[in-house]
């Protein structure tokens, strides 16, 4: 899920706009030097801790987008920054990040979160501020349709877009490869009790007993928990064909590598939470013939996806764009592209949030993860997904299909 710009650049240009980006993270001053309107664009996530390899990856796409907008002067008037905070994966410490982009008159919209717990605690306080909010991870269906999405979904953030799909999609469609492609009807259930991990596990269970497959264990673990004997104890037993996963790469790494050193000798599936290099450093080996999903096709394998990385690359940042760094861009360029038409005659950012708002409601444009536009729930119209397979100690795409 990754990608980069239309436009090329010339070197020199290319290096002031870095430049511009590298001192422009603080938004406090309303206009730049060229006489220009200065509007941020904020990033909410992990920089720090387990998952910062993807929050990093997340600020580093933002910023390349970013970048590329002010190269190409796509709002006139208006110069963009980008105010990068991190949220550490936590609930409260994102509620108090959004709550400082709240504050802050210049912030034109947000990216984040990566985590669903988090965008729960976030959501809320960027509303009341009419700031709008681009999630390029988030999957668990609540976020967009309500507590009760599965019988009467309700939209309750007019303010929360995302460009990933939800876990309403990634979970069947994890199911219906097992039980269909791969054949399996046996498979055991462990998710770590977060907002992710429960739904993306609850939305698989429903999928693969409507297609006649057999949960055999239905198990938890706590999301700070290193040693998962206990549980690997109770699921052996059962002998399921397969483990799915709900949770992050952390914690799914040793658990692999715990499943095998204990006797249990089948494939771990995991959702995109899983679906990194460093999962596959953390489960050693024994990673080999373990399985994830993850939203849309391969950003290697799409023409937009080999520019965007190519940018990427020449842009020097020091991290990888890692699972969402397309999706990133993407919502990046979902606000950017709202900016042009809610900032044109603008005075001031603030006085423009709803039209922004609106504007996001109306995108479409063709991004480097599909299609980029919205339905009413602000959910990603686009509902491409790729299963992936740890083959040689590499993820290595398995299937591509859009789920209907």
């Amino acid at each position: 899920m990754h990608q980069r710009s239309v436009v090329r650049v010339g070197a020199s240009l290319l290096t002031a706009s870095l430049a511009l980006s590298a001192c422009g993270s603080r938004s406090e001053d309303t206009g730049a030097a060229d006489g220009k309107k200065t509007a941020t664009i904020g990033v909410m996530a992990p920089l720090s801790g387990d998952l910062s390899a993807l929050g990093l990856g997340i600020q580093h796409s933002v910023e390349l987008a970013v970048q590329q907008a002010n190269a190409n002067n796509t709002i006139p008037g208006w110069t963009l920054k980008v105010s990068a905070k991190d949220d550490e994966a936590k609930p409260e410490v994102g509620k108090n990040a959004a709550t400082a982009f709240a504050g802050d008159a210049n912030v034109a919209g947000v990216v984040g979160n990566l985590n669903s717990s988090v965008a729960q605690s976030t959501q809320p306080v960027l509303a009341t501020a009419k700031i709008v909010q681009v999630s390029p991870a988030n999957t668990n269906p609540s976020l967009t349709q309500g507590a009760a999405f599965l019988t009467a979904p309700k939209r309750t953030y007019a303010t929360y877009f995302r460009t990933s799909t939800t876990d309403a999609v990634q979970g069947p469609f994890a199911a219906r490869y097992l039980f269909d492609k791969a054949g399996i009807k046996k498979v055991a259930t462990i998710h770590d009790k977060k907002t992710y991990g429960q739904g993306l596990v609850a939305a698989f269970t429903t999928e693969f007993k409507k297609l006649g497959g057999t949960i055999t264990a239905a198990e938890t673990i706590n999301p700070d928990d290193s040693n998962y004997q206990s549980v690997i104890s109770k699921v052996k037993p059962t002998s399921p064909a397969a483990v799915y996963y709900g949770g992050e790469y952390p914690q799914a790494g040793p658990l692999s590598q715990q499943m095998k050193a204990a006797g249990l000798n089948v494939p771990l599936f995991g959702g995109d939470g899983i679906f990194d290099p460093k999962f596959i450093e953390l489960a050693g080996t024994t990673a080999n013939g373990d399985l994830a999903t993850s939203v849309g096709a391969p950003t290697e394998d799409l023409e937009a996806g080999k520019k965007f990385l190519a940018d990427y690359a020449a842009a020097g940042f020091k991290e990888p764009s890692a699972t969402y760094g397309a999706y990133s861009y993407d919502a990046a360029n979902t606000i950017i592209n709202a900016l042009k038409v809610s900032l044109k005659d603008a005075p001031d950012v603030a006085s423009a949030r709803q039209a922004t708002i609106d504007a996001v409601g109306k995108v479409s444009f063709d991004g480097v993860t599909g299609k980029v536009s919205f339905d009413e729930f602000g959910d990603n119209t686009t509902r491409v997904l790729t299963v992936y397979k740890v083959v040689k100690l590499k993820w290595a795409p398995e299937l591509t299909e859009e789920f209907k």
